[in-house]
């Protein structure tokens, strides 16, 4: 277990302490706080969601008693006890920062890292971690994505994407080639409620629209550039597999086993705080770059196809 102790006091309660000062009000008439809020003060390394988590896991105890509950309140002067799983926050895959500011923190997410746990207990360390959940990328994907520092920019940002006002653009790799180099893909998309966890073209699902652009092809596989409009879950996925070339190492939705999933978020347009409109933009991982170097094929642009 990583345990630490600290006592949840300010610098005029010390000199209360030391006898330097005297209280103007009675203790049961001092302000209390929330646990979680308490918990922020104390351990900045962790946002708001996480130290929530923390406490309904029963990871923290208030002068030696365990507390379930973040709104509990609590006065100056009590001892918070935080023991967290050593395993918790172990993990080899660390999102590399891309841009930070007091509001924001952008980071290029590497396959395999889950963007937030939906139970109470977070057995793995996941983008929550890092900052407030604005939008995700399924674990497998890889790419640029953008965290909230606080609330009010969490709601700001949410409702970009909420309204259509950002703009994205991924990559994948997908088996063999479109009938046209580029084009626009507007299918609705359903739950499928044979396989809950999985989605699917269908007349009665969501708006779902999509715009790709071959880049890159040999035949048997191909780059293309997809750029969403809508924000479905698996829409790309999906989307791909219906046209017949699903992504490779997207075995959920009938792509050839891999390596990994290959799809990338490359890019991002959106308003930060203050109303500055940036892009954001991470390079395609490595394997990407050289799936096509290890095949004995020509490999050719759309354009000269």
């Amino acid at each position: 277990m990583i345990r630490t102790g600290k006592k949840f006091s300010k610098p005029e309660m010390s000199r209360v302490i030391n006898g330097d000062k005297v209280l103007s009000e009675e203790p049961e008439k001092q302000e209390k706080k929330r646990l979680d809020q308490i918990l922020m003060e104390i351990y900045k390394s962790y946002n708001r969601s996480t130290l929530q988590k923390f406490i309904k896991s029963g990871f923290v105890r208030v002068d030696g008693e365990l507390v379930l509950k973040p709104n509990a309140r609590f006065p100056e002067g009590v001892y918070i006890d935080l023991e967290v799983p050593e395993d918790l926050m172990k993990t080899d895959l660390i999102p590399e920062i891309v841009y930070e500011d007091a509001n924001v923190l952008v980071v290029n997410k590497p396959a395999g890292l889950l963007s937030e746990f939906k139970g109470e207990y977070c057995p793995e360390a996941t983008l929550a971690h890092y900052g407030m959940i604005v939008h995700r990328l399924d674990r497998d994907t890889s790419g640029v994505i953008i965290l909230a520092k606080n609330e009010e920019t969490q709601t700001m940002l949410r409702r970009q994407f909420q309204e259509r006002k950002t703009h994205k653009t991924y990559y994948a790799v997908v088996e063999g080639r479109p009938k046209l180099d580029a084009a626009r893909i507007d299918l609705p998309i359903v739950r499928n409620m044979k396989r809950p966890t999985t989605f699917l073209v269908d007349a009665s699902g969501k708006e779902s629209e999509t715009f790709y652009k071959v880049l890159k092809t040999d035949g048997a596989h191909s780059l293309v550039e997809l750029r969403p409009t809508t924000g479905r879950t698996h829409q790309l996925r999906v989307h791909m597999k219906y046209l017949g070339h699903p992504i490779v190492g997207d075995e959920v939705y009938g792509g050839e086993k891999s390596d990994r999933l290959y799809l990338h978020a490359g890019k991002l347009e959106i308003t930060l705080p203050g109303g500055v409109r940036r892009t954001f933009e991470v390079p395609m991982p490595e394997n990407f770059v050289k799936f096509f170097d290890r095949k004995d094929k020509d490999i050719t642009t759309a354009e000269n196809a």
